[in-house]
């Protein structure tokens, strides 16, 4: 069976790619959003018009942005939510969100610090890994009832 994953949330470090190189070999085939963060926020005015109003300009982006990412977590069976150390991802929260109104497999992907902050978002998730590697572990054994060693 092939397992379609979406990868959410933080943009800032390798996840992404500690993931998809790790399951190497499983049958997945990730998605996400668009990941180089000035083409994700500048997409809207770049496609449909300059905005003036900052505002605006945000606004163009993020529904452009909504296509992709609404369209990814419907097709997924598993999505995948990061969330980093470094900026608040309202994104994510939200992704996560959309994910449990829809009922996917969520699986969240966070420091141990951000425990008590993400503690709802939490009770919506299946599993809540603190690695990459613990995101792959699980989708391995989904796929092959393996466990790791």
């Amino acid at each position: 069976m092939t397992l379609s994953v979406y990868l959410s949330g933080e943009i800032h470090t390798d996840w992404r790619e500690q993931i998809v190189e790790e399951a190497a070999g499983l049958d997945v085939a990730f998605n996400s959003p668009v990941t180089d963060h000035g083409a994700s926020d500048d997409c809207g005015v770049s496609i449909l018009g300059a905005e003036p109003n900052k505002y605006w300009h945000d606004h163009k982006g993020a529904m452009v942005n909504a296509i992709r990412t609404r369209k990814g977590i419907a097709d997924a069976d598993v999505v995948v939510v990061r969330f980093g150390d470094k900026y608040k991802q309202w994104n994510a929260a939200f992704d996560a969100g959309y994910a449990a109104a829809l009922g996917k497999s969520i699986i969240v992907l966070n420091p141990p610090e951000h425990q008590h902050a993400l503690k709802e978002v939490h009770a919506a998730a299946l599993a809540v890994a603190e690695e990459p590697r613990q995101v792959v572990e699980i989708l391995r054994y989904v796929l092959t009832g393996s466990l790791p060693g």
